[in-house]
């Protein structure tokens, strides 16, 4: 059987319980998956949306680190690949997968990525790698779009995870404000270790609003989108996923929006 259980520092990990048979003798052993090894299930389940001979979108951070790794063993099966972050790119072509500029391609079979919360109807809170506002163009002009995460990120309303918005650095103050205003508490990303603003592959900033509870996230998408200076909002809701790979206790889990 098979039951789910939250580790330490919020991974998710799974005990699986099975019978050795040893000298005449069953005994009972326990294998824990751990929260990397359910995301490596819904990134190997992913590549059965990759569509052969096509141009995929590959997300940034963890979950999509490990589909990069399964999209490697295909790699001669796509024309290529569009990143949504340097470091994705990088990864990609460590890989021998080639990585084409968006401004250079028609069409997007397919997006694959990760979330940082996804709610059932398929709204997601991203940028928890600081790369929301590529992610959005790259999902925005792709067929599909393929969520990968492991269970832990599934919740029944947005906001537990800080709401990540990327900013122009000369209207950071005022967008704190007006974030504060709408009932959260902003704060802004530094680079680890320092206290300097962490800095986007876009040139811009990251502040990071906790203590929101997102009852209506198509309305605080569009509400955040339209303060001037916002570059984008972490809010996946507008267009949100179409598919969700989830990593369960009893398997993955297939949600579809």
């Amino acid at each position: 059987m098979w039951r789910l259980r939250r580790g330490g520092g919020g991974n998710v990990a799974v005990l699986r319980r099975r019978s050795v048979k040893m000298a005449g003798f069953f005994f009972t052993s326990a294998h824990i998956m751990t929260q990397d090894e359910l995301k490596q299930a819904v990134a190997r389940a992913a590549i059965d949306y990759v569509v052969d001979g096509e141009i995929i979108g590959v997300g940034t951070g963890s979950t999509a680190n490990f589909f990069i790794d399964e999209l490697a063993k295909i790699k001669d099966r796509i024309k290529g690949t569009v990143a949504s972050s340097e470091a994705t790119a990088a990864r990609l072509r460590g890989h021998g997968i080639p990585v084409f500029d968006l401004n250079d391609v028609e069409a997007i079979a397919v997006y694959i990525d990760g979330a940082d919360e996804i709610t059932e109807q398929g709204a997601m809170i991203k940028g928890g790698g600081a790369a929301l506002t590529r992610e959005k163009i790259v999902a925005s002009v792709s067929q599909q779009f393929v969520c990968i995460a492991d269970g832990s990120k599934l919740v029944p309303t947005l906001g537990t995870f800080p709401l990540p918005v990327e900013v122009i650095p000369m209207a950071r103050a005022v967008v704190m404000r007006k974030l504060a205003a709408l009932g959260g508490q902003p704060r802004l990303r530094t680079k680890p270790g320092s206290d300097e603003a962490f800095i986007t592959d876009n040139g811009g900033e990251i502040i990071d609003v906790a203590g929101m509870q997102i009852a209506d996230p198509v309305a605080l998408e569009t509400e955040i989108n339209g303060i001037v200076g916002v570059i984008a909002v972490g809010l996946f809701a507008r267009s949100g996923a179409d598919v969700c790979l989830l990593g369960m206790a009893d398997g993955v889990k297939t949600l579809t929006f």
